[in-house]
């Protein structure tokens, strides 16, 4: 009887197992093995950035195109650690890919942050036909000289808004003795001291609290951070500035991109300049979209006269300073696309 029992068990799980071996080897993708090229990807982006949204999106596309032989391994949120940290890895070829700031990759590539002058670009078709254009090129020439490179698009941060507590920010003589938040960079410092206002540099973690004790009176910061963060609770009035652009360059390790085979190197430029594209588009509705959520809140938004500003930085003196800071030819293709500025 136990015999009986006992040979039916065994036959029964012999069949199972070939049923499992059987369409493992008919019915699955044959990029369930283990990959060819392993490569880390880093951001300090949560998880649910468009931005890693989309590069999930890529690495999931070129791991099925390229039959499994590619796996590039996502950490978002600063997994890895912190900006300075990941550049340092990436310099060194401890993870593969990175997406940072221009303006923070301006510690290591000083014209990297060329797209943040203030109030230099008018729109958003400025910004891409620049980016994407010779100054682009000129940046990414400037970043290949420190063992990296940097794709062809460029992902968006958007423009930077100004909020405030105690009064609406409608011309530059508003900022006159304004106490606003900064991000710890000599380009904000510079512009914002060049308006005679009162710049505090404040680690990100703090900004809140900050503004909750009145520390400091506003800050400034693209609106989907002022939503994120909930600044708006903090905070009574958005001024619609657009007086910095940023984005995000995504980097790879020169010498590890260079072991890749050529055709592996055309997979992954296809779909990460893709989600570049696609990620574009996602904030642009997405800045649609937080303005109506931020209104409903209570956050009150005025327009702002864009050439009042620039004349103020002109005048100061703030464009020269930076032109000699950059140079003359990459100020030329600045001025190429955003117009004359000095």
């Amino acid at each position: 009887m136990h015999d009986r029992i006992r040979r039916t068990f065994l036959n029964r799980a012999s069949a199972l197992t070939l049923g499992t071996v059987g369409a493992t080897l008919l019915g699955a993708p044959a990029f369930a093995q283990s990959a060819e090229f392993t490569l880390k990807f880093a951001s300090n982006l949560p998880a649910t950035h468009p931005l890693n949204v989309r590069i999930k999106e890529a690495a999931e596309a070129i791991r099925k195109d390229s039959a499994g032989r590619v796996d590039i391994q996502q950490f978002p949120n600063s997994q890895l650690g912190s900006d300075t940290d990941m550049l340092s890895q990436i310099r060194s070829g401890a993870i593969d890919f990175f997406t940072l700031s221009g303006l923070i990759l301006s510690t290591l590539v000083p014209v990297a942050s060329i797209n943040g002058i203030g109030f230099a670009f008018k729109d958003m078709n400025q910004v891409w036909a620049a980016m994407d254009g010779d100054l682009g090129a000129h940046v990414r020439g400037s970043i290949a000289k420190f063992n990296l490179l940097a794709f062809d698009r460029i992902w968006d941060s958007g423009f930077r808004q100004i909020t405030s507590s105690s009064k609406p920010i409608t011309s530059p003589a508003d900022l006159k003795g304004f106490k606003i938040r900064v991000p710890v960079s000599p380009l904000w410092t510079s512009m914002f001291k060049a308006f005679d206002a009162a710049p505090a540099s404040i680690n990100f973690s703090e900004v809140y609290s900050a503004l909750q004790t009145k520390i400091v009176e506003g800050q400034e910061n693209p609106l989907a951070i002022i939503q994120t963060a909930k600044l708006y609770e903090v905070q009574k009035y958005c001024s619609q500035t657009n007086h910095m652009w940023d984005g995000f360059w995504f980097l790879a390790n020169a010498k590890s991109w260079a072991r890749l085979p050529k055709d592996v190197q055309a997979l992954i430029t296809k779909h990460i300049n893709a989600g570049a594209e696609r990620e574009r588009d996602d904030i642009r509705r997405l800045n649609n979209t937080v303005e109506v959520e931020l209104k409903a809140k209570g956050l009150v938004f005025n327009p702002v006269n864009p050439q009042a500003f620039r004349g103020v930085l002109k005048q100061s003196g703030f464009y020269a300073e930076w032109k000699k800071k950059y140079g003359n030819e990459a100020w030329a293709l600045l001025e190429k696309y955003a117009g004359k500025l000095e």
